[in-house]
């Protein structure tokens, strides 16, 4: 009976306590039934009746806290709605789920289809080489053979020849060791966005606006770094390089106004100091990797031409073995056989091709950043900005640099700028 006593109070405290936490919102008084000895039945035990007590009490509370909701969003007599921004809407959701799904799968496939070209590429060279070095062993053997031996040799030697010009006219095209870095940097651009979105989900409250930008950028990296080599397959060899583009072009945002104040933790001095690195990212480190990567890509075209150039040529001399140029014939096809093989080692073993695709990407990260940061400053709505302090944190953890390493690059490009002198200092502290 004491122990009946005990728990009507507790329950009756409780009550009181979760209706005066509610503030106002609920309203509701709960009358607890007396319990007098001697009324309870024996096939009903006293935490049988406790525990109904407190369901009963929960179903009162819910119903009333479900009525004081439905009352809280009811549209206002003069139609305008309450603000309801810390509710989502669920098809936002399920299209945002629905396209980090999409993600998650292009991540893998960028993965799997990288590690296959990347075989190509060592499967092919290690091929076109033995091939190369296998038909300038028989045109040397051919130039020393009489008889029989000498047709059969010179004619193998001759086809094994052709056959590694067309196989390294081919792989020049398409650059294998190439195409394994545009999979490398789409699988690892997939997982940043792939983490932007979860960010989106698990800490914001998203929206429509959010679906359209992330859909642009999936669209964007597809565009960028192709699947397919038929059709949408990258040229290897451009006229002009140009920085990696994989992003989605920037809204244009408004002139900035002449008047502004200080706000979402931007300043005068956080401006200056972020126009400076733009300065410096367009003065030095841009237009560094866009040099590095012209450097690259005549040594890879000049490599690309010598190579079936070569064998083509020992092919050709190895089919005038035995013939009245016999010499110098087997001479041509043993020693263009084998620059063939030193020319082919140095483009694909080098992977010219990756180093030029990681120039080009470098210079596109580096044009990125120039992109956002202008972006921002261009805004002049300043809270419609990122945070300026977080924003400053991210450009130089992306640069290498801590924040004070930052203001120090800016200080230092606008004493040269004002001396007129040329800063010798790169942006980037990673690459």
């Amino acid at each position: 009976m004491v122990s009946l006593q005990f728990s009507s109070a507790v329950i009756t405290s409780v009550a009181y306590s979760s209706s005066r936490c509610r503030r106002g919102m609920i309203r509701a008084t709960i009358n607890m039934p007396k319990l007098q000895p001697g009324r309870l039945s024996l096939n009903l035990p006293a935490r049988d009746l406790v525990l109904q007590e407190v369901l009963d009490m929960g179903v009162g509370l819910t119903a009333a806290t479900t009525s004081n909701l439905e009352k809280k969003y009811e549209p206002s007599t003069n139609g305008i709605f309450p603000s309801v921004s810390d509710v989502s809407d669920p098809s936002v959701i399920a299209k945002l789920h629905a396209i980090m799904e999409a993600v998650a799968d292009r991540v893998e496939m960028h993965k799997n289809i990288g590690e296959q070209r990347d075989n190509w590429n060592h499967l092919l060279l290690t091929s076109i080489n033995a091939i190369t070095l296998t038909a300038a062993t028989m045109a040397g053997i051919a130039a020393t053979s009489v008889g029989g031996p000498l047709v059969a040799l010179k004619l193998s030697s001759t086809l094994m020849y052709l056959a590694a010009t067309g196989m390294l006219v081919v792989m020049n095209k398409i650059q294998p060791s190439q195409l394994v870095e545009e999979q490398r940097n789409a699988a690892r651009l997939f997982k940043q966005l792939h983490g932007q979105i979860q960010r989106t989900l698990s800490c914001g409250t998203p929206t429509s606006t959010d679906v359209e930008e992330v859909m642009e950028k999936v669209l964007s990296l597809d565009k960028a770094f192709p699947l397919p080599l038929l059709g949408a397959m990258l040229d290897k060899f451009p006229k002009t390089v140009e920085p990696a583009v994989w992003w989605p072009e920037h809204r244009r945002r408004q002139d900035r106004q002449s008047g502004r104040t200080d706000g979402n933790g931007w300043s005068v001095e956080l401006e200056e100091e972020m126009r400076e690195v733009v300065g410096v990212l367009k003065r030095k480190d841009t237009e560094d990797y866009l040099r590095l990567g012209k450097i690259a890509l005549k040594v890879n075209r000049m490599l690309a031409i010598s190579g079936p150039l070569l064998t083509g040529l020992a092919a050709c001399g190895t089919a005038f073995v035995g013939s009245s140029h016999g010499p110098w014939a087997a001479t041509l096809g043993v020693v263009a056989g084998a620059m063939a093989s030193v020319v082919n080692t140095m483009e694909h073993g080098g992977q010219m091709g990756m180093v030029f695709e990681m120039y080009r990407s470098n210079a596109g990260f580096f044009r990125m950043m120039e992109e956002t940061i202008e972006s921002n400053l261009n805004e002049r709505d300043v809270g419609r900005r990122e945070n300026g302090e977080l924003f400053e944190t991210k450009v130089a953890l992306q640069l290498g640099r801590s924040l004070s390493g930052l203001k120090d690059l800016a200080a230092s490009s606008y004493s040269s700028s004002k001396k007129g002198e040329a800063i010798e200092e790169f942006a980037s502290k990673l690459f």
